[in-house]
């Protein structure tokens, strides 16, 4: 079974493409699921958050407040605090992932995409045979950030200048799919041909 590995910035579809692969009997693991799945409640990840962040970014139930804690990682002068973020959850996020993968290995699955918008920075790409990144242009991200989230421009603008620039990710990535209104079908079924010869 080829484990691929899914990166792109916010916005830019990852989601989507999935449920292309997914019409092809390719599933996904959604490593942000996964993260939401192991902070809704109180866990040994979201021990350590509240350890080196502080009581504010736990609910009362232990479960992790994701608005306290972003407004600490994407502050102008988060960089630091954001790397501790992904260096304590990653961990966690990778150990459910490995789960997953083996799950899907065993009921025979032809390839699982491990959907991991940080895909170079926790590692998780070591344990991928191959990288698809998915791209899109920036103001149809924004588009789709503000749509989603709800959040204020500001705050969508701040997200993307966190994040590895597309050429730079588009670099290392074996596969490109671009999703600002192309045909990412006949992108996919392409690159399920390639791996499965």
């Amino acid at each position: 079974m080829k484990v691929l590995g899914m990166c792109g910035g916010s916005g830019a579809g990852k989601g989507y493409v999935c449920q292309c692969f997914a019409a092809h009997g390719i599933p996904s693991i959604d490593t942000d699921a996964v993260y939401h799945s192991l902070t809704d409640r109180s866990s040994p990840c979201t021990a350590e958050l509240e350890a080196y962040f502080g009581p504010s970014v736990l609910h009362g139930d232990g479960s992790l407040n994701r608005t306290a804690l972003a407004a600490i990682v994407f502050a102008p002068d988060g960089g630091e605090k954001l790397k501790k973020l992904n260096e304590i959850t990653h961990k966690y996020i990778k150990t459910e992932a490995e789960k997953e993968i083996e799950r899907h290995r065993q009921a025979g699955a032809p390839a699982v995409i491990v959907d991991a918008p940080a895909l170079f920075e926790s590692g998780f790409d070591r344990m991928c045979d191959r990288v698809i990144g998915v791209f899109a242009p920036r103001e149809k991200r924004i588009e789709r950030i503000l749509r989603r989230d709800g959040i204020t421009r500001e705050r969508a603008e701040a997200r993307l200048a966190k994040q590895i620039p597309d050429a730079e990710l588009q670099a290392r990535c074996h596969y490109c799919i671009f999703n600002g209104g192309e045909d990412v079908e006949r992108q996919v079924e392409a690159i399920i041909s390639d791996i499965t010869e």
